[in-house]
């Protein structure tokens, strides 16, 4: 099993479980305001589970390449898709402002 720290809380989950359903299976705040309701529900194409990552996981797809390749996102910002992420060991995560997490303001942090 491995250790997810994000919003405050301790989660645990394990290798290979897909982030996103973790992190909305544990009540954590995965997407900004309306985004809550708006979003893509995992393929990948919306962008708004968008998180900053500490911590092993799987490589980037093409989804999460084209994803962030292009605005809002950046590609020069550390950021990944939840959605397209698989868990391969412990992780802290950082969540930020903006429809789609693109922002520079922390929402929430591991801590």
């Amino acid at each position: 099993m491995f250790k997810i720290v994000a919003q405050g809380k301790t989660i645990t989950c394990s290798e290979g479980e897909n982030l996103r359903l973790v992190l909305i299976r544990n009540d954590i705040d995965l997407h900004n305001g309306k985004a809550k309701i708006i979003n893509c529900r995992g393929i990948g194409s919306c962008g708004t589970c968008s998180v900053e990552i500490e911590g092993s996981v799987s490589e980037a797809n093409w989804k999460d390449k084209a994803r962030h390749s292009f605005p809002p996102h950046s590609p020069e910002k550390n950021r990944r898709l939840a959605c397209q992420i698989k868990v391969h060991g412990d992780l802290k995560l950082t969540k930020y402002d903006g429809f789609w997490g693109q922002g520079d303001e922390v929402v929430w942090t591991a801590e």
